[in-house]
């Protein structure tokens, strides 16, 4: 682990101390100390709403604080805004991109910065130079020329982390950085973040995921309730400690003790699926699944695990197979018809398909319920609000208001309000694709225990997760897919370990 020293008269990097800071009088940080050592990894953990977001959108200059005061390498300095941060060779890359698709990768990473010839025209030549060198320094190979739009998620993140290289960023801040990457991919991120770390950048590390944090982190950070309550070198602290901290309880390993649940399957199944055929990763996929049954579908990234579910809601043209619904079969062409039928669904990405970011919190829970709270073309807000309240009781929705806008909310927080909308309108079957993605412990645990008491009450859900652990935690029966096609069924009661699926995805 990197040392005070290496910054040069023990020095750290960045130490913020005593900060604070509320919104709208609701105090979110109160008197949060924290600092970050030269060369080393600090991971930032904590529930939704604990607080780390803000702390880290006051280090990079997007809030201001209300108390406290900021140090980097020792000196007082005043953030008011992200071109200060810049300033002080501090860049945040966030869980959501900040590139353009149909620009080349090049273009991205000097984007506001283009390099000009002499007679002021863009000098794209130069720009892809300056990129290779970057990534030269990285020690990745990407193609500068390549469209963002036409390079995987993986070289998406390189390519934000070579924009704030660009910019000669000594502290980067990095917002969940493999919630959308594979495992493969997320091992490089590791190997450069090492590299970076060789090189005296220092790294806060923000993620839900603590088998990565005790992988890459040197201390870890825990804040709850916008206190921070817990600073440890990783090597003196272990997972079950990291995660009754994040909580304020200590919480029960729920994957090891479930075995499933029993389900009759002797009458007409709730949803068939025959021979289902979509494009190139649905091929022929059939299955069925009874009322009160939690369906696991697991796979690789491209076996067709997302593909099925946006089929079965309409997303994406069915070219073939049957669909039926108690035994009748069902024409799905839209998710307008998969509604009609009974169907909804939790997309993998809540923010672009999942909310409307700027709307307010009420608005977005009741959008499916449009036509329950209008009388023609004119809404009844009051019955509105008091169905947007009772599903933000009712999933315990943590913002200030109704009214707040859904980007300003936690991620666990968003993916509640994608949840809530949809159980306001009472689906038969809720299919789920990676609910808990980018959510911490907390929440990860309130999801799979709402997904319990939704097949408790007679509904049927589909749940995509890359998460084992999450799978066999929650499922009666798991589906194996591999290019598109079902490879194996399981039910919970073959499954003794996590390895024994981990073998079954990898198709050993």
């Amino acid at each position: 682990m990197p040392t005070s020293e290496a910054t040069g008269a023990g020095v750290p990097a960045v130490r913020m101390r005593a900060i604070s800071k509320s919104f709208s009088g609701v105090r979110v940080l109160e008197g949060v100390d924290f600092e970050v050592l030269a060369g080393e990894v600090h991971a930032l953990v904590g529930g939704n709403g604990a607080g780390k977001s803000t702390l880290m959108h006051i280090l990079e200059g997007v809030y201001t604080l209300d108390e406290g005061e900021i140090e980097i390498d020792g000196s007082p300095v005043s953030l008011r805004s992200s071109q200060d941060a810049s300033a002080h060779g501090i860049a945040m890359i966030f869980q959501e991109f900040s590139l353009i698709p149909t620009l080349t990768v090049a273009q991205n990473v000097f984007l506001t910065r283009e390099s000009r010839n002499r007679i002021g025209l863009l000098d794209d030549r130069a720009a892809r130079h300056r990129t290779r060198e970057l990534f030269a320094r990285m020690g990745v190979e990407v193609d500068p020329r390549a469209a963002v739009g036409d390079v995987s998620r993986a070289y998406w993140q390189l390519t934000e982390i070579a924009k704030a290289l660009s910019r000669e960023a000594r502290i980067l801040i990095m917002d969940e950085p493999t919630s959308s990457l594979a495992k493969s991919e997320t091992e490089r991120l590791f190997e450069l973040i090492r590299r970076l770390q060789e090189r005296g950048i220092s790294i806060v590390y923000i993620s839900h995921r603590l088998e990565e944090v005790f992988e890459i982190a040197d201390r870890v950070t825990v804040l709850r309730d916008g206190k921070r309550v817990l600073t440890q070198d990783m090597d003196k602290i272990s997972p079950p400690e990291v995660i009754e901290q994040i909580v304020g309880r200590k919480l029960e390993e729920q994957a090891s003790e479930w075995r499933g649940t029993p389900i009759d399957r002797s009458g007409t199944p709730l949803l068939e699926v025959e021979g289902l055929e979509s494009g190139p990763r649905v091929r022929g996929v059939t299955f069925r699944l009874h009322r009160g049954e939690i369906l696991g579908l697991a796979g690789l990234m491209g076996s067709g695990r997302s593909e099925i579910a946006r089929t079965l809601f309409g997303i994406d043209r069915r070219t073939g197979g049957v669909i039926k619904i108690d035994g009748r079969p069902v024409k799905i062409r839209s998710p307008r018809h998969a509604i009609a039928a009974g169907i909804a669904l939790i997309p993998e990405d809540r923010r672009a398909q999942g909310l409307v970011v700027d709307h307010p919190l009420r608005d977005n829970l009741l959008l499916p319920l449009l036509g329950e709270v209008s009388l023609g073309p004119v809404i009844n807000d009051a019955r509105g609000t008091r169905i947007a309240k009772s599903l933000v009781e009712r999933l315990d929705i943590r913002a200030r208001s109704i009214g707040m806008p859904a980007r300003l909310l936690s991620g666990g927080n968003q993916q509640k309000v994608v949840i809530g909308k949809w159980l306001g309108r009472e689906p038969e079957i809720l299919i789920m694709d990676e609910p808990t993605v980018g959510v911490d412990v907390g929440t990860k645990a309130e999801i799979v225990g709402m997904i319990r008491e939704l097949a408790s009450a007679g509904r049927a859900v589909i749940m995509i997760s890359s998460e084992l652990p999450e799978l066999l935690a929650v499922c009666d029966r798991i589906l194996v897919l591999r290019e598109g096609r079902v490879e194996q069924e399981l039910d919970r009661q073959e499954i003794p370990t996590e390895e024994r699926l981990h073998q079954a995805v990898q198709g050993i």
